[in-house]
Parts: structure tokens; sequence; C-alpha cells
């Protein structure tokens, strides 16, 4: 008779069943519902096939579709696989060799026999997908020897698979998957039961690109072919959505057509800001400022070249080094051309970030422990060397403006700092129009530096000053800086998108390393807390941000340009003049226009640039000191007395805090 185990279910029952009983089986037991929604198992919280046996005790969950996270990243993995199969049905004599899982789809890399692959093949393959689904065919697990499996590979003329195989550790498990009897392919799995529990219209093949074999751009050139998938047609409808909406918004596009910014090849990840997006910026940065002022702040201002020793002394140059602009202490001569490197000239650096600068701020003179907090904030222009394929707009620079600051603090005071910078940033988020924040608590990464009793002290100090601020937050091991674990937090924009901006890392090693010290109550000298903290991150790229989340029509208070004051007829002309004075006068920043146009191709062309509000000026306007108000995205008008509408909208473009 075979012998028992005890299965432990989620709502903490437990029932006993004969070893080798699968997931299936377990299913089916409590209902034909779940058997039939049944993709896959969890057992002690690993997540295996349905078809799996059990053979010891274990906690037992069964995965559906309402598993999100679970049921999307085996749907995404079979469409990866059912791709490999369609392509190898469709193309025969191409090699395949990875197909992983993405953050919203899936990719499969493939070595074609005669060609590379188009945009043209997608539908074809596309097609030959759903007949693969529509034909349910089981999945099945095997367990191959190495060597069998390599002349297996070998045999059907698959080199980067006979290859990879070869490479395994010796001694692990390695397993093949098959789609019904007549295609395979090499993956640890967990698997669906069959491609029938795939929904055939949830899916849509997006691109084709080119892909080096294991990233080695001396190794051959395959063909990359990009998915998207969901559970549901549903589903995939919305997210094609959000990417139409996210086309609408892009910040490049809105950029070049609101005249806030451009890009060229001469200045590499640099930024020209016209003048309507320096307004927006300015506007951002003093907002910033007055409240890091509310918060107790002190701004200063760093040098942005230092030399490379304070880059050592910290191990930023050790870590960070490739993507920092190193410059030589040289003076070049101006008779040549060329530059001559003095071999013992000193390294600078151009500056990737401040956190040295401002140590060296807080040595200067002795601090003492009623000295502590210290507060210290600055608008710090820094220069990471980024590649040319990474840049993107504003999202990604090599010139930028950090809202940066740090506080300098006793061990004691960490919670409650790190609760106060908690409530400033709910602040600042609320009044740049974000109410969505998730938190993370990322910890120690295996590089690091510091003891691990330090990280363990600075690890409990962020959870109980989470824990103290009332905010649910999610740990993402290992993803701490390598000088401390840190907490982000991230946006959620108007179509769904999660951007992570602020960050609060908790360090112990710098002031060590840079040799920052108080005097403390006790009359010794003590090591400061470092909290290294932003809250926008970037001024470029949170720029970038609020773009696409109001689809640049920003805010009265951060819109560039906040009041067209527009005419009907030449004879308002003098009226118009002196409502756009009154306008400027009563804090806004007002555009006059009294060209000989229609009014109604005024408004237009005012809407396109998404002006929050236009005052049309008339002679029945001007004969009873009135304006029409039209309003961005409105279909209707009001006419108000002048100075009501003025003071309406100069309280709307009020600054929050000031």
């Amino acid at each position: 008779m075979a012998a028992l185990v005890t299965i432990t279910l989620p709502d903490g029952s437990q029932r006993q069943v004969r070893a080798g009983t699968t997931g299936h089986d377990v299913a089916a037991e409590i209902g034909t519902g779940l058997a039939k929604a049944a993709l896959a198992m969890r057992v002690d919280g690993e997540l295996c096939d349905l078809k799996a046996p059990l053979t010891r005790d274990a906690a037992v969950a069964i995965v559906t579709a309402k598993d999100e996270a679970d049921a999307l990243e085996l749907i995404r993995h079979d469409f990866a696989h059912v791709m490999a199969e369609a392509v190898q049905a469709l193309y025969p004599g191409t090699q395949i060799t990875f197909g992983p899982t993405t953050a919203d789809g899936f990719y499969y890399d493939f070595a074609p026999k005669d060609r590379p692959f188009t945009e043209e093949d997608l539908p074809a393959i596309e097609d030959k997908m759903r007949e693969i689904i529509r034909a349910d065919k089981p999945l099945r697990r095997e367990v191959w020897e190495r060597a069998d499996l390599i002349a297996r590979w070998q045999r059907d003329g698959e080199a980067f698979k006979a290859e990879w195989a070869g490479e395994l550790p010796e001694g692990e498990e390695i397993s093949v998957y098959w789609s019904g009897d007549d295609w395979m392919d090499m993956c640890r799995g967990p698997h669906l039961p069959s491609t029938g529990k795939l929904d055939p219209d949830a899916f849509k093949l997006t691109k084709v690109a080119g892909a080096y074999w294991r990233g080695d751009a001396d190794r051959e050139m395959l063909s990359r072919i990009y998915g998207t998938a969901w559970r549901t047609k549903k589903e995939l409808k919305a997210y094609l959505h959000r990417l139409e909406e996210a086309e609408r918004r892009d910040h490049r596009k809105l950029g070049r057509e609101l005249d806030l910014f451009h890009l060229q090849e001469e200045a590499q990840g640099s930024i020209f800001w016209h003048p309507k997006g320096y307004r927006m910026w300015l506007k951002l940065e003093q907002y910033m400022r007055n409240r890091q002022r509310q918060g107790g702040y002190h701004e200063i201002k760093t040098p942005q070249v230092l030399d490379s020793k304070f880059w050592r002394l910290s191990g930023h140059w050790d870590k960070f080094r490739e993507n920092m602009f190193v410059v030589p202490d040289v003076v070049p001569s101006s008779d040549s051309d060329e530059l001559h490197i003095d071999p013992d000239a000193k390294m600078m650096a151009l500056k990737p970030m401040n956190c040295p600068a401002h140590v060296q701020v807080f040595k200067q003179g002795i601090k003492s422990y009623r000295d502590l907090p210290l507060r210290l904030s600055e608008f710090g222009c820094c220069h990471r060397n980024e590649s040319h394929g990474g840049l993107h707009g504003l999202m990604r620079v090599r010139q930028m403006t950090q809202d940066d600051g740090h506080i300098f603090c006793r061990e004691d005071q960490i919670s409650q700092e790190a609760v106060t910078f908690c409530r400033l940033l709910e602040v600042v988020y609320g009044d740049l129009g974000f109410d969505d924040v998730a938190v993370k608590l990322a910890t120690r990464p295996e590089v690091r530096a510091g003891e691990d009793d330090v990280w363990d002290r600075a690890e409990a100090g962020l959870s109980e000053a989470l824990d103290a601020a009332g905010l649910a937050y999610e740990v993402a091991p290992g993803e701490g800086a390598f000088y401390g674990p840190k907490l982000e937090f991230h946006l959620r924009d108007a179509i769904g998108r999660s951007w992570q901006c602020g960050t609060l890392q908790l360090d112990f090693v710098m002031p060590q390393r840079l040799d920052a010290e108080y005097v403390g109550e006790d009359g010794a000298k003590h090591r400061p807390v470092m909290l290294h903290r932003a809250m926008l991150g970037s001024l470029e790229r949170f720029l970038g941000i609020l773009i696409e989340h109001y689809a640049g029509a920003m805010p009265m208070w951060l819109a560039p340009t906040q009041v067209v004051v527009a005419t009907i007829t030449d004879d308002a002309a003098d009226y118009a003049c002196e409502v756009a004075e009154a306008a400027r006068n009563a804090g806004l920043e007002v555009d006059l226009d009294l060209r000989n146009e229609k009014i109604n191709f005024k408004v237009r062309e005012h809407s396109h640039q998404k002006v929050p509000a236009i005052l049309v000026c008339g002679k029945r306007e001007a004969d009873s000191r009135t304006v029409n108000v039209r309003r961005f995205g409105a279909k209707d008008q009001t006419e108000m007395p002048l100075d009501q509408a003025l003071k309406a909208l100069a309280e709307e473009a009020r600054t929050p805090g000031m």
C-alpha cells in the first residue's frame, strides 16, 4: 500500500493523500470547478507543475488565473514556448535559444536558417501559435541525461542548445518539456498543463530586433521576437490602449509640440531648455526649495569637479567609475591640438552624485550632538556617463539636477527622521498629483560595504520607521545600495505605469570612510548616521514623468503659460493689453494674442498648446470690463467681471505651500 503524506491547504485544513498524488488530483478532490481552473500549484511556496507528484508532507496551494502574478508568469512562459514551436514549424532549420518572460510579455531568440525575421513575419507566426493553442497539446516534463540531451540537440542541428546543455552545472537535473509528442525545449519549468490553458486572443507579437547570442558582441547575431501576453483578451486590449496612451503622452513628442525643450547630437544626454520649459523647471524647483525649507533643510551648493580621492574613499571609484566623467587636472597647451597628460597629474571627476561633497560641508567646524539632525539639501548638477543607447529624452540623461539631500543624525534619531521624511514626501507627491505610492524596503546586496551587524541595524532602523509612519511596504531582497539599505517610493501615473522616484538610504559606511564625526553628550567623538534622500530623483526625469502624467496639460501652478489674453476684434486691443497687465500684476504667466485672426483659430491654437485659461476680449467685454473665460478641455465659456476672474485664476495658480 502506498505511503500517505499530509498536505496543508491555504485555509489551514489538512488532508492525507497517497504519495505520488498530483496537484491535479488534489484540485479534483476539492471540486470540479477548481480542477478546471487549476494552472499549477505551490508546494511549500515553490511554484510547480500541476502534474508533479507529492512525495512528502507539505503546504499545497492550487494556482488559478485569479493568482495574477503566478498566472502571468506561467502564461508568458508558455507563450514563449508556443512561439518557438510555431516558428520552427513555419521556418524549418531555425535554431532555438532562450525565451524568458518580461514585465509585460516574453521574447525568444532564434537563429534563422536563411534570413533574419522581420515584422512582416509576425502575422503568420501569430496564426500558427493560435493553431497550437487550440490543439490543446499536453505539456509534459521529462528528465534527460546530459550526454543524451546534447546528442539529441546535435542530431537536430540545435548548436546553441547543445552548447548551453554542455555548460549546465554538474549534478543539476536537466529537464525538457514536450508540447504534444512532436516538439520539445530544454526548460526548468514549471508550465501549464496544456497549451489550451492559454487564451488564443490574449497575446500579440509586437516587434523584431537583433540580439547577440548570450549578449556577447563577438558571437552570432540572432533574431529576437517580442510579444505581450495576458490572462484574457480584455487585459490585452487594456494594455494596448495603455501603449497608445503612452505614445500620445510621450514627453519627447510633447516637448517638441509645446516648445519646452529639445535634444541634439552635439550634446548627448543633455537638455536644451526653451523659455517655456525652463519656466516650468523654475516653478518646480522653487516649489521644492520652499517645501524643503519648511522641512528644516539648509540649502547648499557644492563643486561639480572633485579630486578622485573623495570617490576612492567613498567607494564610488571602484563601484561606479565606468559611469563617471574622469577629468585629468591638466591645462592643455594652446599651440597644439593634442592633449598631453602628465603621468603625475591628479585625476578629477565630474560628480555623479553629491554625497561626498555634502560630507565635506558637514566636516567644517566641530559638530555637537546638539547640532543633529543636520539636514542639507542641494539642487546639485551631476553627470553620469550613460551609454548612448541607454539615453531616453528626459528620462535617462547624462547631465541631471538632483533634488538631493543628506541628513546627518544620531542613531537614536533614525526612526523619527525617516518618519519626518515620509510625511514630507506624502505632501510633495500629493501636491504634484500622485496619490498612489508604493513603498519598498531594499535590503543588502551580495556585494556591499560594511559589516553584517551594521546592516542588521540599518535594515531594522528603516523597517521600524515604516511601521512608525504607518506605511505598508514590501521587501526587495538584495536591491539595496552597496553602502546601505534604502526605501524606494514608486509612483503610479495616470495610465497605471509605475515610476521609482523618491529614495531614503540609510548609511553607516560613508561617514566612517570620509571621517565625519560629532562630539556626543559624553564628550567623546562619534560617527553620525547619514540618510541620503531625494523626493523627485532628478528634475529632468520628474518633469518628463509630469508631462506624461498630465499629457502636457499641466496644473495651473506649473503651467509655463497660465493665461492667454486674446482679442476678437482690433478695437478691443487696448482693453486686452490692460487685462494682460492686470493678470501679470496678479502673479500670472501671461501671453497676449493681438493677431488679426479669427477668435476660433486663436482658441484652437492655444488649446493645442494646452494653455489652462484663455481670456477672450471683444468690444462688449471692453465696455462691461468683463472677460470671457475659456478653460482647457471645457466646451463652455463663462463671462466674468475682470477682477473676479483674475482673483480666481491667481488663487488657482498659487504654488502649493506658499
